[in-house]
């Protein structure tokens, strides 16, 4: 209805016009369908985007290492300490007090030094009491022989009467005791000759205990250890009191390790090896093996042998006593295929990850079941310290265009990190060893 007082505008009967348009006016659907369209396409690509982001974070992601190629070392590590190739205790056989000591720790000694004088006043003593004896044997000796020329003079001459007369005088008894007298005089004086012979040994022996109060050096070397001071008291009993230790040459030393019954059957004499020692940290001495002991040791239930390695010592770096490493070259294999020990404990969690990665754009928007987490599970033997047994056949994944392909090969020796491999592996190629956790 038109209000007469206010009569529509031409203008505004013009708008009216364009916006009934000439025919019917369109329904409200058919107005919005073209945003619903396009809001329609948003959403599906933002979906099918949400999608691939979830299936890239699906697929497995690997640590790899390379298949390499060089010398594989298979060592043996023993501690033990260092001692002179020859030490020699020095001690002292008789019993007294010590007069003197001439020398020191770290002093050097030439053979035949005099080292410690004992008190030899008792010795002195001794020494003139065999003289004394030695003289009375002696003097003896000179009165049987006197005795024994009278008591032959004797019978000589009762013996010629006895001829004289017939046999008449003297009488057979007296005779006979005559004949007796020259045998006791000959004895006594095979006798006396005896106890000179005894005195004689008697001075000797305490002339010897004299020397024995000299205690000196009986090799060239160096003191390393000194146990006597002046006025010490030494008793002597069945073993000989150690008072002195003498090294006979340090610039050769040696050094003695326990290597553990599981490894000794890979050491023999000659092989080398390198050690280290506390004090000098960041030097490695070389060293050879020389003996290798068949007697075990037992200790806290730990099996081990004793082997002795040879080391050079020329600027006198290394002393005795210090406790040292050692790394033994037990075997040593050139030129073979080398792949982490962990390779051959790897084994895929997710093994169908790329062919699912490549199903259709439908497979990848539907959803699907959790992986399990795509961690890694350890195949047979993974546990700490297994080494894979010479020449058994195992399996290693290789990273080929993204996918992991297991490989067939054979082992060989391992040093507890890497492996002795042949089979169809090439140097240079990649080998998982571990999958990597999916991102949340």
């Amino acid at each position: 209805m038109i209000d007469p007082a206010n009569p529509p505008s031409a203008s505004s009967a013009t708008a009216d016009e364009d916006w009934a348009g000439p025919g019917p006016r369109r329904p409200a659907w058919k107005r919005l369908l073209p945003w619903g369209l396009l809001s329609v396409g948003v959403i599906g690509a933002a979906a099918l985007w949400w999608w691939s982001g979830q299936s890239a974070k699906s697929e497995p992601r690997y640590q790899t290492e390379r298949v390499t190629r060089g010398t594989l070392q298979v060592t043996v590590v023993a501690n033990g300490t260092l001692a002179p190739t020859r030490a020699v205790s020095v001690g002292s056989e008789l019993s007294g007090t010590v007069a003197r000591v001439l020398v020191d720790v770290n002093d050097r000694v030439r053979k035949g030094q005099l080292l410690v004088e004992l008190d030899t006043s008792r010795l002195q003593d001794e020494i003139a009491r065999a003289q004394a004896a030695l003289a009375s044997a002696r003097a003896r000796v000179a009165q049987t022989a006197a005795t024994l020329q009278e008591t032959r003079a004797q019978a000589a001459r009762k013996e010629e009467v006895w001829h004289l007369s017939g046999g008449k005088v003297p009488s057979a008894a007296e005779l006979d005791a005559a004949r007796a007298a020259v045998e006791r005089a000959v004895a006594d004086a095979a006798a006396s000759q005896a106890a000179v012979a005894d005195a004689q040994a008697g001075l000797h022996a305490s002339q010897t205990s004299l020397g024995k109060a000299s205690i000196r050096a009986p090799i060239d070397g160096v003191i390393l250890t000194r146990s006597v001071d002046p006025g010490n008291a030494v008793a002597a009993s069945l073993q000989a009191v150690t008072l002195f230790t003498i090294a006979e040459d340090l610039k050769r030393m040696k050094l003695q390790v326990n290597v553990d019954e599981a490894d000794v059957g890979q050491v023999r004499e000659g092989q080398t090896a390198h050690f280290s020692v506390s004090a000098w940290p960041r030097r490695s001495y070389p060293a050879r093996i020389t003996r290798v002991g068949f007697g075990s040791t037992t200790k806290e239930n730990v099996v081990s042998y004793l082997t002795d390695l040879e080391v050079a010592n020329d600027d006198l770096s290394l002393r005795p006593g210090m406790t040292a490493t050692a790394t033994i070259a037990a075997v040593e294999r050139p030129d073979v295929l080398l792949v982490p020990n962990a390779a051959l404990r790897f084994n895929p969690s997710v093994a169908a990850a790329p062919a699912a990665a490549s199903g259709s754009l439908l497979s990848r928007l539907m959803p699907r079941m959790p992986s399990g987490g795509g961690q890694r599970r350890a195949g047979p033997g993974a546990g700490p310290g297994a080494a894979a047994g010479q020449g058994a056949p195992r399996q290693v994944w290789l990273l080929r265009e993204g996918s992991a392909v297991p490989t067939q090969v054979t082992t060989g020796l391992s040093n507890g990190r890497l492996t002795e491999v042949s089979g169809a592996l090439q140097e240079g190629e990649f080998v998982i060893v571990d999958q990597l956790s999916n991102p949340p």
